[in-house]
């Protein structure tokens, strides 16, 4: 009535060279490493030589809110956005190190 269903043999394994689909691996990883982790490296080390170099008295962008730096701690700093009014924040929260001159022209 019901006839057993049976699976189909395997089809042979090819026995073709493996060294192709090895460059292309290899290939894939040095091209990974060239557009997107080379990239990311280079700008995590010039964010990091900002941070590092920020002085009392430069203009930052820092979380989006622009201001002047008034004073420098270890993991800190005091971020003055107007008049009397002071922020402090994380030294890495700073984005952009402005030119100077900037705070004074975007505060009026």
């Amino acid at each position: 009535m019901i006839s057993n269903a049976y699976a189909q043999a395997a089809a042979p394994a090819q026995q073709g060279d493996p060294l192709p689909s090895l460059f292309i691996i290899i290939g894939m990883f040095v091209l990974m490493y060239f557009l997107m982790i080379r990239p990311q490296q280079k700008k995590a080390k010039e964010h990091k030589l900002m941070v590092d170099g920020l002085q009392k008295g430069d203009e930052v962008i820092a979380m989006g809110i622009v201001g002047k730096i008034t004073k420098v701690g270890d993991g800190y700093v005091s971020l003055e956005v107007s008049e009397g009014n002071v922020l402090h924040i994380q030294k890495q929260a700073v984005s952009t190190l402005l030119p100077k001159g900037t705070y004074n022209d975007v505060a009026k």
